[in-house]
């Protein structure tokens, strides 16, 4: 329930702070005085587009703040998805818009999204608008008043899980009649590929060892010179390092016996002889097997010279590319000739999924026939003492192909005089017969629904005397039920059957003019209703027909 509206620097509001009362309440102002601006704070709120051109001439930011007074629990898991505190009884929401264009939101102080601010608006207030009677022009708007009176939630959302599911498969099979159709058109061309690349074995790796086998093919012959030029260094009778160094160990080891500090250099002397002669027994091996095979080195070649001509016909850099390339090649053949198969395969999923669907979308139809029972039931009740007697509502349902709804369409079929044919309600009804109806629809829809505020602006446009009474007894009826009911008016018999009235009403001076919202005393309302009764001069004869009209709401 609404408890408490804060507006500050908003459109021609300075400052408004007005409390709530639970019941039914009204709202009444003369054309003009703000009433509209009023409900365009409270769209903030709901999450609606913000516009800096809204804040007031020459401040620099506008805020509105509302608070919230919480029936129940049900909105606790919301809280906790979207991490934000919870106090109590209450939910305080706040939208900031700076001359920047820059907006917050805000729910308990958490800064949040417009869109979890939407999520958390359906839940706290509907806004009934003159505009909205047009949805009774839309199927879809008119399939959701069947499904809420059908208590559809559940299998509805169950049904659609299952329709995503078909969806999914069918989907997935038409990519894949199309992917093995445009395999099939290039069978020859994909097998060749594949058989091209397969036949050529290629290893992962082994580009980089035939490079460098080609590359020491082609040096060879300086190779071996280097290497032998080494070994003889090493080697050498009279001049190699190891005879040089084997004639100066065998001195410094004949002379340890008088020279004993000579211990530690013939061991380390030792250690070089004994490594050059492992690094010369090396060289021999390499000197030995570097030979040139001129056959060897064109092998070689020709490998390299495939594996060259394949990455560039197949635009890859490497071997492990190529390797890639014919797997996928063979997958395409795998599908080509396991096309049938796999297409049969996905094709039983398709329709086991459609089949599913097909069943609890039955479920659906059954269950809203049994609504659509109830609607036309209350529906008519509710029209008659609104002046239409001899009113038929009938709610009509037919099938169709299925859709994210089910497989039906519904129609609210409308005959407001004897003998006239049920056509759409939206083709015959005129706009205060829509109005009528659109008010037995939310006044139906309020004892089926936890939501605790609703707002009417304007729905008595086109009715007066009588049916607006009526009008008003309903929308009084609806704020029985622990709910909150606020009218905006023009109408003195739906004003004076209000609980509580508030008036919008502008001031002007020379320099400004601004919008201000207070709720009226017994004498006050007295006044306000004589002067929707009469125009601007009120008269005592309209200050006693206003305390008859207060007298009976």
């Amino acid at each position: 329930m609404l408890k408490q509206l804060y507006i500050k620097n908003f459109a021609l509001i300075d400052l408004l702070d007005v409390s709530f009362e639970p019941g039914f309440s009204v709202i009444t102002g003369e054309t003009g005085a703000g009433k509209s601006i009023i409900l365009g704070a409270l769209g903030l709120l709901l999450g609606n587009r913000a516009d800096s051109k809204a804040i007031k001439d020459g401040e620099q930011r506008c805020i509105v703040e509302a608070r919230f007074q919480l029936e129940d629990d049900s909105l606790e898991t919301f809280f906790q998805e979207n991490d934000i505190d919870c106090f109590d009884d209450e939910c305080i929401v706040r939208r900031e818009i700076s001359v920047s264009g820059k907006s917050r939101a805000f729910i308990n102080d958490t800064p949040v999204t417009l869109t979890c601010l939407r999520e958390l608006g359906t839940c706290l207030i509907d806004v009934h608008s003159q505009h909205q009677n047009l949805l009774l022009h839309n199927n879809r708007f008119q399939m959701e008043i069947v499904d809420t009176m059908a208590q559809n939630k559940d299998l509805l959302e169950t049904y659609r899980k299952q329709y995503q599911a078909y969806q999914t498969a069918n989907h997935k099979l038409q990519e894949l009649r199309q992917a093995i159709e445009t395999a099939n058109a290039n069978a020859d061309y994909i097998r060749y590929q594949c058989e091209e690349l397969e036949s050529a074995q290629l290893q992962a790796d082994e580009q980089e060892t035939l490079e460098q086998q080609a590359a020491t093919m082609q040096h060879s012959e300086d190779i071996k010179s280097c290497l032998y030029e080494l070994s003889t260094s090493i080697t050498a009778d009279d001049t190699g390092v190891l005879s040089l160094i084997y004639k100066n160990l065998h001195a410094l080891e004949s002379l340890l016996n008088v020279f004993p500090q000579g211990e530690e250099a013939a061991s380390r002397l030792n250690q070089v002889y004994v490594e050059l002669e492992d690094l010369a027994s090396d060289v021999e091996t390499m000197l030995n097997s570097t030979d040139y095979d001129p056959s060897e080195l064109a092998k070689v070649n020709e490998r390299l010279d495939t594996i060259y001509t394949l990455q560039r016909k197949h635009h890859v850099d490497t071997v492990e590319g190529l390797i890639e390339l014919a797997q996928h090649y063979r997958q395409q053949i795998d599908n080509i000739d396991g096309g049938e198969e796999a297409i049969a395969l996905q094709e039983q999923l398709v329709a086991a999924t459609r089949s599913e669907a097909e069943a609890t979308a039955a479920k659906l139809t059954t269950q809203r026939l049994h609504g659509a029972k109830t609607i036309e039931r209350e529906v008519s009740e509710r029209l008659k003492p609104l002046g239409l007697p001899n009113v038929r509502f009938k709610v009509e349902l037919s099938a169709t192909q299925l859709s994210a709804n089910g497989a039906d369409r519904t129609d609210f079929l409308f005959s407001a005089n004897p003998g006239s044919p049920l056509r759409r309600a939206s083709e015959i009804a005129s706009g205060g017969e829509i109005a009528r109806v659109m008010l037995a629809l939310k006044a139906m829809l309020s004892g089926a629904t936890r939501l605790p505020t609703i707002i009417f602006d304007e729905i008595d446009t086109g009715v007066s005397g009588r049916i607006a009474e009526q009008m008003a007894l309903i929308m009084k009826e609806m704020a029985l039920h622990e709910r909150q009911v606020i009218s905006i008016t023009h109408l003195p018999q739906i004003a004076a059957m209000g609980q509580n009235h508030y008036k919008v009403h502008k001031h002007q001076d020379l320099t400004s003019t601004t919008t201000h919202m207070e709720q009226l005393s017994s004498e006050e309302r007295v006044a306000e209703i004589a002067q929707m009764l009469s125009g601007a001069s009120v008269t005592e004869a309209a200050r006693k027909q206003a305390r008859e009209l207060l007298a009976l709401g």
